[in-house]
Parts: C-alpha cells; structure tokens; sequence
C-alpha cells in the first residue's frame, strides 16, 4: 500500500494522537501537517466563494448588465480583495453573464443553430401567442442551484418550472414538455442563446409541436425582459428572504411562491390583476418590444452613452 493511501488513515478527531497515528501508518508527520493546512485553506476558500456568489447574485439580480470587470469593482468598493479571473470563474459557474453588447455576452454551442429574434416589435395581444424561458441561479446555505421557467408574455403567467444542480439541457426540456403538456402550445417560443436552448434537445421538441422559435438578439437587454422580471421578483419576494438551506426546500418554496405569483399576486402592468385571471379571460395583458435601437445594438443620438442599458432598467421596473 502506497505512502498517499496509508495517510488516508490519519484523522485530526482521533482519540489516538496524531504523532502515535503517523507512527502506526509509517508516515511522516510533516506530509500529514502539510495536507491538513491545504485542507483548512481549501475549506476557507470554499466558504468566501459561497459569500462571494452570495453578492454577485444580487448584484447581477439589479443589474443584469454588469460583467466581470463591473462586477470586481462592485466587489472591492465592498472592501472585499479580489481579482477579475476569479470573479470570472464564479460567474462561469453561476451561469451568468454581463447583457450589454460587446465581446463578454453569453455565447452559444459552436455546433448549435442560432435562431433570430422574432418579437422586435410585435404586439403580444393574446395568451399563448408568445411563450418564453430562461435560466437563473439560485443560491442555497450551503451550495447553489438552477432554476427554469416558462411564462406566458401575454398575461406574466408562469406555465412551468424546473429546479437542478447542473445546466445541462434535460431538466429544460422536461420544464418545456410539463407546460405543452398542461397549457397547449404558443404560436412563439423565445429564449437567449445558451446551450441548453439551442440544443437540438430542446429545439426538436419546438420544431414537433409546430411552435416557431425565436432567439434574443446578441447584448439586446431588452429582449427577455419579461423573464428577467420575474427573476427578480422571485429572489426578493422569496428566495433572500427564506434562505433556503437545500434543494428540498427549495422545491417546496419555489412551489408555494409560483403559486401565490400566479393566483393571487397583484401586477401593476395588468391593472393590479393577477396572471391566472389574464390567462383565463384573455382579457387586460399584453406586452410589446420596441425596436428602439435597431439591430446592430446602437444607442440613438443624443441618448448618451447608456441607453440601452438605461432602457432597459426603465422597462424592467415597468413590467411587474
């Protein structure tokens, strides 16, 4: 048996002391020493991550438009000594990325088709006539998990969610399978550019039911926007208050929250009624996309230097 097997016998706990333990196991105290120190840092290091993930996921919940430099120097204006590869590293994990045009947006699978934007413009006017989904993190005591969900445009209702600890496209698809099966079929799907969306998994099933799918538009904010409110919504009216320990909490929360969403919260965009009631009555929703820069991503004159990302604050504090 090796020398790196025999030290996987040495515990700190151990009624035996640790000198009598490295002496049973042929081993010498200081390679135990060094592997419990590097132990403890891993730990620590562990432990400021799940605090970092912590502020940058209500940091990105404001201000999805925040990248990795944006968010450093929000990170160290917290007082906080950090750099920007590992502030990258930890929003590749959460799955998050800055919105605004320019090289640090998500990118799709090289082998996935891109689909274009179908909505630029378009009047939502009816329940089912545009379906959207999206992907967020959601933080836990102890670790992290995903969260998928379809909404109608039309009336904000929430069709379907899913809850997973990875982004792989399964748990998407079935989010996506659970709302054609319990709510028909939209005339429109949207969704961004990630892989889990323009997987063939996911777009098959599209394609099957006949739906046409659209994309949102590289850096465009404002293209999802309906989603990224709800995201919002969802992590301050719940998840922070709550803190959910686990996923089986989570689950159970998520659950209670979507249906108080859905049947008895008020929306300001639909007249203070609730989404179920609009769903159903088809009556005193809608919802619209004003192609106000164009294509290309360019702000107007005399817009300043911000408006995309301006506008699209303004409408998302609309679209409760």
């Amino acid at each position: 048996m090796s020398p790196a097997e025999r030290a996987q016998w040495i515990e700190r706990d151990d009624e035996v002391p640790l000198t009598m333990q490295c002496e049973l196991a042929s081993i010498p105290r200081s390679s135990v020493y060094r592997r419990m120190e590097a132990a403890a840092r891993q730990q620590c290091l562990d432990e400021e991550d799940v605090e970092l993930r912590a502020l940058i996921d209500e940091e990105y919940t404001n201000r999805p438009f925040y990248g990795s430099r944006r968010m450093v120097v929000f990170l160290r204006r917290r007082g906080l000594t950090i750099n920007r590869k590992r502030v990258q590293r930890l929003m590749r994990e959460m799955g998050l990325a800055g919105m605004a045009p320019g090289p640090a947006t998500s990118k799709p699978h090289p082998e996935h088709k891109v689909y274009p934007y179908l909505l630029r413009g378009v009047a939502v006017t009816r329940p089912n006539q545009v379906w959207s989904t999206d992907l967020t993190y959601i933080r836990l005591a102890r670790g992290f998990a995903y969260l998928v969900a379809v909404i109608d445009w039309y009336s904000r209702k929430v069709l379907s969610w899913r809850i997973s600890n990875s982004m792989d496209a399964s748990f998407c698809v079935d989010c996506l399978e659970d709302a054609l099966r319990n709510h028909g079929k939209p005339e429109v799907f949207n969704s961004d550019q990630g892989s889990q969306f323009t997987s063939t998994a996911f777009t098959d099933v599209l394609k099957r039911e006949g739906v046409a799918i659209s994309m949102d538009g590289r850096g465009r904010a404002l293209d999802n926007i309906f989603v990224e409110r709800l995201w919002r919504n969802v992590k301050y009216e719940d998840v922070y208050l709550k803190g959910y320990a686990n996923m089986a909490e989570l689950t159970v929360g998520l659950a209670q929250y979507f249906a108080f969403y859905n049947a008895a919260r008020p929306h300001q965009a639909l007249g203070y009624e609730t989404p179920d009631r609009v769903y159903k009555s088809g009556i005193g929703g809608g919802a619209i996309i004003v192609d106000k820069f164009g294509d290309s991503g360019d702000e107007p004159e005399n817009e300043g230097t911000t408006g995309q990302r301006r506008a699209a604050v303004e409408l998302e504090m609309d679209a409760a």
